[in-house]
């Protein structure tokens, strides 16, 4: 590939058919556009597609010029989301049903139907409307520091599909194919850790992005989440590269269990949301972008797990960049994919089957129905992949009314396409293959594996497992029948910046002994799964990772450009000598490592909270008796500080909440980042407005804080 065309994929995999980079969720709230939203090409093209039903074109086009509403959905692991989803409901939502601006009634925020437990919401109010009620502008500012702080994500409503899709279980093994900015990745870690009584899932989530930038984005909104679970690499999604694994003492290749694979594409969906695909959407986005469409998506099903499920996602409504791709799968893998039906698996959610015959047109206007009335001269950029089957019974086979197609003026939402494929056997140029497990994916040889590959030879086995003579056959193939075989391997590169590396720590490493006693550990703590980015000189940060995440690092060092991975447990403390320990705990991780801990715990009450998040270094005889007499028979260092939800009480949070903090000589605070500050005294009924910037705690002290008890 020439460095023009290079160029050209990343920027695709950058922007996701939205010019500019944009991000794919950032749709405004409530935000119109000025520019008139025309293009003939356009209503011609899908006009004659007939995608939207009869009758309803109109409404299609008045809806695809209307603005996109906001939505938002409650993010965070379940005993906080429905705590936050409470205070929404019974402050917020309330209050705006019976307000009004300038005599106009506003109407309140609605639960997206097809969404789990409420846990999603839309809404038509705009900026201007915002800043006209004081109570609408506390909203505002509720919803952006509750983004801030990770517990609530804007993000457009057809895109919290997939991972609802995916089936997620606590133990899976997940790829996230074009993983930027990161909603979809937060809600497959949301996913991962669904079991509340797990605090270290085994599972794991590799979400992956082309552009090192929007890595970098990916890295902030999944931190945000604090998982052991979620790695971010960055390479080119066509080629990702097979990672190894120890399985039972041997080496296999890691498959997994659930893909996303939510490809570039060119965003006639985004219509809405983006004015400049109105100005520049022409049919020759859609050729252009097939076949790097159809190379990520041969990828995805490469590396997916027999039995387990992948999920193409594009935000264009043409059929070149969605069924094409689709029924192109199906054929190539020979009866080993098949499309799932998924119809009752999102209940309440409107959508269109997936459509059967469909044909191109050039920027033009030329149209072609099949392959054979191509000239020579377009078949560079026209391929047989881009035309449906055209044998009758293959194309019922492939069942593709199976496919979903969301259209915008059916639930007020982008427009949307979404396939799930099953993975029912080896795809037929692959040579090895996982098995699923009562426990997921357990990868083990078939008897095709050649006996003679040692661990090594495994990993270069599955790096070029098409057969040589696939390519060489592929153009007399595509003169006989029309039909493109898998696109060739291409040599997987390193590039760009390099993470330190990682280095595991040992189970008698010189560091756990004190940190056993001091925080008495629990005997089952996976120390294994503990490592530091110091390889050389004193540990300054640990970090911990789930079981299947230390698989994939230690076998996989140099296949994969990690940007970053682990969740923080433990600090280096400059008062080790003094406070007993060297190391203090982390906020980020406290809800990974408190089930482990048995020592330095103060059960605190709600008012006990309150005083430590907006007082910094209160003596101890601030704390209520109980917490100060648990405080009292400590020494001095770090602490964990643990809210227990009294079902008797329902005024008060009916979630546990832990927070880390260090206990003084004779005063005691809450080492909690500023952000996190705002959201756990919301959780208490504290309202907590901002009148000016917060740079720090002294800063913060001054601030007028503003509280009432709302509950």
């Amino acid at each position: 590939m020439g460095k023009k065309n290079k160029n050209r994929q990343k920027n695709q995999q950058n922007r996701n058919g939205e010019p500019g980079g944009r991000s794919r969720d950032n749709a405004s709230w409530g935000a119109g556009y000025a520019d008139i939203k025309e293009n003939k090409l356009f209503e011609r093209y899908y006009q004659e597609l007939k995608i939207v039903p009869e009758g309803e074109w109109e409404q299609f086009m008045e809806a695809m010029r209307e603005p996109l509403p906001a939505t938002i959905r409650i993010t965070g692991y379940k005993s906080h989301a429905k705590e936050i989803l409470h205070y929404l409901k019974e402050k917020y939502f309330k209050e705006i049903q019976d307000l009004e601006v300038d005599g106009q009634k506003i109407e309140a925020p609605q639960p997206l139907s097809w969404y789990p437990d409420e846990l999603a919401w839309h809404t038509n109010m705009s900026r201007k409307i915002l800043q006209k009620s004081p109570l609408l502008e506390k909203f505002h500012q509720f919803l952006v520091s509750e983004t801030e702080s990770g517990n609530i994500s804007q993000q457009e409503a057809v895109n919290m599909i997939p991972p609802l899709l995916l089936k997620i279980a606590p133990h899976h093994k997940i790829l996230d194919m074009c993983a930027s900015p990161g909603s979809k990745t937060a809600q497959l870690i949301e996913m991962l850790h669904s079991d509340i009584d797990v605090p270290i899932p085994e599972g794991l989530v590799i979400a992956n992005d082309v552009d090192n930038k929007r890595c970098c984005l990916l890295v902030h909104q999944a931190k945000r989440l604090n998982s052991p679970c979620i790695m971010v690499v960055n390479h080119d999604a066509s080629n990702i590269p097979r990672l190894q694994i120890d399985c039972d003492g041997k080496k296999d290749i890691l498959f997994y269990d659930s893909i996303l694979c939510d490809v570039p594409c060119s965003g006639d969906g985004t219509m809405r949301k983006n004015i400049d695909v109105w100005k520049k959407w022409t049919t020759s986005n859609s050729l252009h972008l097939h076949g790097l469409q159809m190379r990520i998506a041969v990828c995805g099903v490469e590396q997916l797990a027999v039995g387990g499920r992948m999920v193409y996602s594009t935000r264009s409504l043409n059929p070149i960049e969605d069924e094409a791709v689709i029924a192109s799968l199906l054929e190539k893998s020979e009866g080993a994919l098949e499309l799932a039906d998924v119809a009752s698996e999102v209940p309440g959610l409107k959508w269109m089957p997936g459509v059967t015959s469909w044909k191109l047109m050039t920027k033009t206007g030329q149209w072609y129905t099949n392959w054979s009335k191509v000239p020579q001269n377009r078949h560079t950029q026209i391929r047989p992949t881009m035309f449906p089957p055209t044998d009758p019974k293959k194309l019922k086979e492939m069942k593709l009314e199976r496919c979903m197609r969301i259209l915008p003026h059916h639930q007020n939402t982008g427009g949307f396409f979404v396939a799930v494929l099953v993975k029912k056997a080896p795809m037929p140029w692959n040579r090895c293959h996982p098995k699923l497990g009562n426990k997921g994916t357990e990868p083990a040889a078939e008897a095709e594996k050649t006996p003679a590959e040692t661990a090594d030879e495994a990993g270069e086995a599955a790096m070029e497992d098409k057969p040589k003579d696939l390519e060489a056959s592929r153009e007399s193939t595509v003169k006989q029948d029309g039909v493109c075989g898998p696109p060739p391997s291409k040599k997987m590169k390193l590039f760009g910046f390099k993470e330190n590396p990682f280095v595991f720590l040992s189970e008698d490493d010189p560091v756990f002994p004190q940190i056993q006693k001091f925080y008495n550990l629990a005997p089952n703590f996976p120390k294994l799964n503990v490592l530091t980015k110091t390889p050389d000189g004193k540990k300054l940060n640990l970090y911990i990772v789930s079981k299947e995440l230390r698989n994939v690092l230690l076998n996989n060092s140099e296949r994969i450009k990690v940007i970053n991975t682990g969740v923080k447990v433990w600090s280096r403390n400059n008062d080790g000598e003094q406070s007993g320990c060297a190391f203090r705990l982390a906020q980020e991780g406290i809800y990974s490592l408190y089930p482990y801990i048995n020592a330095r715990i103060i059960t605190v009450s709600v008012e006990d909270i309150k005083v430590l998040l907006t007082q910094e270094n209160q003596f101890l005889s601030k704390l209520e008796a109980q917490s100060r007499a648990q405080a009292q028979q400590l020494g001095i260092g770090s602490i964990v500080m643990r809210y227990e939800p009294d079902p008797e009480n329902q005024d008060a949070p009916q979630c546990p909440i832990e927070l880390c903090g260090w206990r003084g000589k004779t005063s005691i605070r809450a080492f909690v980042p500023r952000k996190e500050c705002f959201h756990y005294l919301r959780m208490l009924g504290v309202e907590v407005f901002q009148e000016k910037r917060w740079d720090d705690r002294s800063e913060a002290m001054e601030t007028d804080l503003k509280t009432e008890s709302n509950r």
